[in-house]
């Protein structure tokens, strides 16, 4: 006979996000949306490919915090019968789609860069200096907002980045403008645009590793699966403990599913409100789901038959 053990104290609480991080999303699409704009048109007078290569930059930028908005969006959606764990992953496979973008961008302004060390053109500084500045403020804006709704989310991260990135990037535009406008020094330019590379590659090498982690059903980073088994183990009455899963939906969502065998003369449904209750008081694990299993256990690769000789004296 099989006990099976569920808690599901938060079932409900990984999909749902304040609506005031949604909101802080959308902000974050407009403004970087709006100053993609002025970038294209001030990279065109200009003449600056600088300017250019950050609009490029901010529309990926744009791109992902519209995707993050999305699948924030989708992912508070309830569960229903196709998808049973509900949309939460939606955000964590944003976000993987996000960090491969960011490998492509910075292809692509590294290739930009080395070109222009071969063919500097003309840039009318001035131009330059006042659209960088005004893109700083705007990333600095959109950072901030960004900050304040990031929290353990690895989506809102992910935008968060790629805003980083832009906002370093401003910072180069200043830079150059100024030099290029000081002491007329074309090259510079393209230096700094590596610079902003490799910072951009290094957090989307991060971004990827996480995500691809979770995707592939890693361990939650903060649970120690054997401490979890010698818990278990430790209490009275538990024989063995086996078949144990740890992984999650989102960042926020861990869940838990594992045998416990346990000896004859325990009762099962109390056993498992001992064990839930210890996930959830020394590990944080509010989801688990537990099959108790006797000490006269027949297992085969098929299943698992156990006889309840309390109940079955046959």
């Amino acid at each position: 006979m099989h006990h099976h053990g569920h808690s599901h104290a938060n079932d409900d609480e990984g999909h749902h996000h304040p609506v005031a991080s949604r909101k802080q999303m959308l902000w974050a699409v407009i403004l970087t949306g709006s100053f993609m704009l002025v970038e294209v048109v001030g990279g065109l007078i200009s003449g600056s490919l600088a300017l250019l290569a950050d609009a490029g930059h901010m529309l990926t930028d744009a791109a992902a915090l519209l995707l993050a908005f999305y699948a924030m969006t989708l992912s508070a959606k309830p569960a229903d019968s196709q998808r049973t764990f509900g949309y939460g992953r939606l955000q964590v496979l944003a976000a993987y789609t996000n960090g491969i973008f960011l490998i492509g961008l910075t292809i692509w302004i590294v290739w930009e860069s080395i070109q222009r060390f071969y063919e500097p053109n003309p840039i009318q500084s001035a131009t330059m200096l006042v659209v960088a500045t005004l893109g700083l403020i705007v990333n600095i804006v959109v950072f901030k907002i960004l900050h304040s709704a990031s929290g353990t989310n690895i989506n809102v991260r992910s935008a968060m980045l790629h805003v980083l990135g832009d906002l370093l990037g401003s910072v180069g535009a200043i830079a150059a403008a100024l030099i290029i406008w000081q002491w007329g020094i074309l090259w510079v330019d393209p230096l700094l645009s590596i610079f902003v590379s490799v910072l951009i590659l290094r957090s989307a090498y991060h971004v990827i590793k996480d995500s691809s982690h979770i995707l592939l059903e890693g361990k939650p980073q903060e649970l120690d699966t054997q401490q979890i088994h010698n818990d278990l183990m430790a209490l009275d009455g538990v024989v063995d403990i086996h078949h144990m899963h740890l992984w999650s939906i989102s960042e926020q969502e861990p869940l838990m599913t594992f045998h416990a065998l346990i000896k004859d003369d325990y009762p099962g449904d109390d056993m498992i409100d001992v064990m839930l209750e210890l996930l959830r008081v020394k590990h944080g694990l509010t989801h688990a789901t537990i099959q108790v299993e006797r000490s006269n256990c027949v297992e085969n690769t098929e299943a698992v038959a156990c006889i309840d000789t309390a109940t079955n004296p046959k």
